[in-house]
């Protein structure tokens, strides 16, 4: 068969273009991301690019971490604009980044409750927190804790990408934000109430107050947006799969703007109980302060946290007319499932190696352009190795040059929150040039021999940064930010 080759004008969703010639035969096989390289689909391909170009789509040949080109359509680029933070080391963009770089530690001993009979007996509390402050009271007794969280967190995000004083078209608006528990302490309430009282003292908000979904629901109500809206669970890879999500959404040109986020509130006795009986916490009560140390051999277990994260992503093109502002470009997203256990990770780490690959490629980097990651690192033995292994397979002798750090050192394990705070910690470092620090890492171990930003907040220019998400159950979420820099 002749060798067939197509030339195009590849348009950019600013406007420019580029007139390439390039060749269908040098496409990628990846189906699920650029054209297959099946001869039989040849003129299937043609006809796509083709039909893409004249659509105007962002369309072009980008490649891949091994080296291969793919043609890939991404009708619109996605930017963030806003951030909003509730945890440990601070409520709202500022304070959150300014304790990330201090390496300020959020984790004490709990009071929340009483914990002297856990095992474990500390956590990452957002202290003080008092949500009359920030939502109305009504609204506040009508919600749990982790909806407070993310109310919260949307509505500084919001403001923080002026939202709040700019009219938009709340159709053309957005939810996506997750949590893995829900509602646990009005559960824990309304069922010593039921044992207690008896069936009629429990009240009708209880069953809207635990749902999982009403985070997002709240949101939506709260703001008026009435795009899509989702509340994905996948546990600890929660927040960074719904960023993912909604990501897709506004690349698809199917909204202009999109809340995205997740939020969590477990430090409470019941999920904590159980958390203990995984024997994956640390149980270093009389040291609780340097109890998170991911990536030190002598790290004993994950810090329970609590809080949210929530974005502002926006269409580029929509961010420009209203001059938002623009912290970085969201390039690449992807997830993938371990398919191995319930709570245990892959040990060879083939979910977290292939989930990074496929945000590369979603992204149009190589492994050589990332200049930090942003790690999972919940400082227990296994996941903390599996994945400093996982990255050495994927950036190979960069991995040696790559910056990693693990913000749970000071934060704790947010759960479905930690995705969406780890995220916002991205944007910040590609934004301002800094590295937030790993702290508490005392003791190298032989199976982490990487580069984790030990000794204090560190100053970079990053073109590219990664974020990496792994939960209970096997789900692994990626996401690739760049540099926010204009296309001619």
């Amino acid at each position: 068969m002749p060798r067939l080759s197509l030339s195009a004008t590849l348009f950019t969703e600013q406007g420019g273009h580029s007139n390439d010639k390039k060749s269908i035969a040098s496409l990628g096989d990846d189906t699920s991301w650029g054209v297959p390289r099946s001869s039989h689909r040849l003129p299937i391909a043609a006809a796509y690019m083709l039909a893409s170009v004249q659509r105007g789509w962002l369309g072009g040949f980008l490649p891949t971490a091994d080296g291969r080109e793919v043609f890939t359509m991404k009708q619109h680029r996605v930017v963030v604009s806003g951030i909003g933070a509730v945890t440990p080391i601070g409520i709202g963009r500022e304070n959150f980044w300014e304790g990330l770089l201090a390496g300020r530690n959020g984790i004490s001993r709990i009071t929340l409750f009483d914990p002297s009979e856990f095992r474990s007996q500390m956590a990452g509390e957002v202290k003080g927190f008092h949500p009359e402050k920030w939502i109305d009271r009504k609204l506040a007794r009508r919600t749990d804790r982790f909806t407070h969280f993310a109310l919260v967190a949307a509505d500084l995000a919001m403001k923080d990408a002026g939202l709040d004083v700019f009219h938009f078209d709340g159709r053309r608006a957005g939810v996506i934000i997750g949590s893995g528990i829900g509602g646990t302490q009005t559960i824990e309430s309304a069922h010593a109430e039921l044992l207690a009282k008896g069936p009629r003292s429990v009240g009708p908000l209880v069953v809207s107050k635990v749902l999982i979904n009403t985070a997002a629901c709240m949101v939506s109500i709260t703001h008026g947006l009435k795009g899509p809206l989702s509340a994905p669970s996948v546990a600890c890879s929660t927040g960074a799969n719904a960023i993912g999500d909604a990501y897709r959404i506004l690349e698809r040109g199917d909204a202009d703007i999109m809340l995205a986020g997740g939020t969590e509130a477990s430090v409470s006795p019941l999920p904590f109980a159980s958390f203990c009986a995984t024997r994956s916490m640390s149980i270093r009560n009389d040291d609780v302060e340097r109890a998170s140390r991911p990536f030190d051999r002598n790290r004993d277990g994950f810090v329970m946290g609590e809080g949210a994260g929530v974005v502002v992503l926006e269409r580029l093109n929509h961010a420009l007319e209203r001059n938002a502002p623009v912290y970085a470009e969201l390039a690449g997203y992807a997830n993938t499932a371990d398919a191995f256990h319930l709570t245990a990770p892959e040990p060879e780490g083939d979910g977290m190696v292939r989930v990074m690959r496929k945000a590369l490629r979603d992204a149009g980097a190589a492994a050589p352009d990332i200049g930090y990651i942003n790690a999972h690192g919940t400082s227990t033995i296994l996941n903390d190795k599996i994945e400093s292994a996982a990255v050495i397979k994927v950036f190979g002798d960069h991995a040696q040059r790559l910056k990693i750090s693990s913000i749970k050192s000071m934060i704790g394990h947010l759960l479905a929150g930690a995705g969406a705070v780890g995220f916002a910690a991205t944007v910040l470092s590609i934004s301002t040039g800094h590295i937030p620090p790993t702290i508490n890492y005392e003791q190298p171990d032989p199976d982490c021999p990487l580069d984790y930003v030990t000794g204090g907040a560190e100053s970079i220019d990053l073109d590219a940064a990664m974020i990496q998400s792994f939960g209970f159950g096997g789900g692994n979420a990626c996401l690739v930010v760049k540099r926010y820099e204009k296309r001619r």
